[in-house]
């Protein structure tokens, strides 16, 4: 018996039964005693476009019955290392996002508390501006690795200072980000004048459009970006729609001709040997995917964040 939670095993119950939890993991109320939690944020009352991801945890956790507990293309073995569970959801306001705000940053400073890393499952984008306020609290400004196929850096939506197209830009007003180890991976589409990515050139930010990345590989990028973090504390912030629709059509604001799903793991599991305190997977909205293959790709991406967390063995 291992002294680490196991997910449940195909040959242990049929996949489609058992817990409806993350990679049908044990549950507990907290963080206590976990080196990493998965937590649920079932939230869109800050989109703009297309609602639906406060169905994108249970979703997610629906199509992670298909993960095994190991890497074989990493030798990753997380849950010989580490002790995970799945804790729930953050129990928001559905009908008031100021205060969903301010529920999960508490939530988020609990979690904190006990030396947990979380790994999120979204739930819309806004939800990461409360987290890295949370995270900043306890590690100070962190480097961002932000895959999406926008900035999220709107100063006001509708003049609100706070939604989903609005966390980058409010996460950097605070502090809340080391602008000198930020880079932005999968930038495309349509904007309203011709600078709307300078903005976060003039912060300092890496830009990476969609439009560099076709056609390559993206591990020379992601060694750079490995040098560049450095030692300091990572945020990992990954909005499905970074991926391209014929892959991951399952969300509200849709871009065409996106990274591939290869390349989404590529940007992962190079973010490994960084000193990573949290991620996010978010934007996987159920109702415009009904085969759930969106939903699996941002299982499978939360999967391999918790392979690359800190102190995660490897098997030879």
């Amino acid at each position: 018996m291992s002294e680490f939670n196991q997910p449940l095993g195909g040959n242990e119950m049929p996949r489609f039964g058992g817990p409806a939890t993350m990679m049908r993991l044990p549950t507990q109320d907290d963080a206590a005693g976990l080196n990493a939690a998965f937590i649920g944020i079932p939230m869109d009352i800050g989109t703009s476009n297309r609602p639906g991801t406060r169905m994108g945890p249970r979703q997610i956790r629906d199509e992670s019955r298909m993960l095994r507990p190991y890497n074989m293309a990493t030798r990753a073995a997380p849950f010989d290392s580490l002790q995970v569970a799945d804790i729930g959801d953050v129990p928001i306001n559905t009908f008031h996002l100021p205060k969903s705000i301010d529920i999960i940053t508490r939530y988020y400073d609990e979690v904190l508390a006990h030396d947990c890393t979380p790994l999120t499952l979204g739930g819309e984008h806004t939800l990461t501006l409360p987290v890295l306020r949370a995270i900043a609290k306890k590690h100070g400004p962190v480097g961002l690795i932000h895959v999406d196929a926008h900035a999220d850096i709107n100063n006001h939506m509708f003049g609100e200072p706070i939604a989903h197209g609005t966390p980058i830009r409010r996460a950097q007003e605070e502090g809340l980000l080391d602008s000198r180890r930020v880079v932005q991976i999968g930038l495309r589409g349509t904007g309203y004048a011709a600078d709307d990515f300078d903005w976060c050139r003039e912060q300092g930010f890496r830009v990476v459009t969609a439009e560099q990345c076709w056609y390559r590989s993206l591990e020379p990028l992601m060694r750079e970006v490995r040098e560049q973090m450095g030692d300091g504390p990572v945020y990992i912030t990954f909005d499905i729609d970074s991926l391209d629709p014929s892959v991951a059509p399952g969300t509200g604001t849709v871009e065409m001709a996106g990274l591939t799903a290869s390349q989404g793991l590529e940007i992962v599991r190079g973010a490994e040997g960084l000193n990573i305190v949290g991620g996010d997977l978010v934007e996987v909205a159920p109702p415009y995917d009904t085969s759930g293959n969106t939903a699996l790709m941002g299982a499978s991406l939360l999967y391999e964040m918790l392979c690359v967390l800190p102190g995660v063995t490897h098997r030879d």
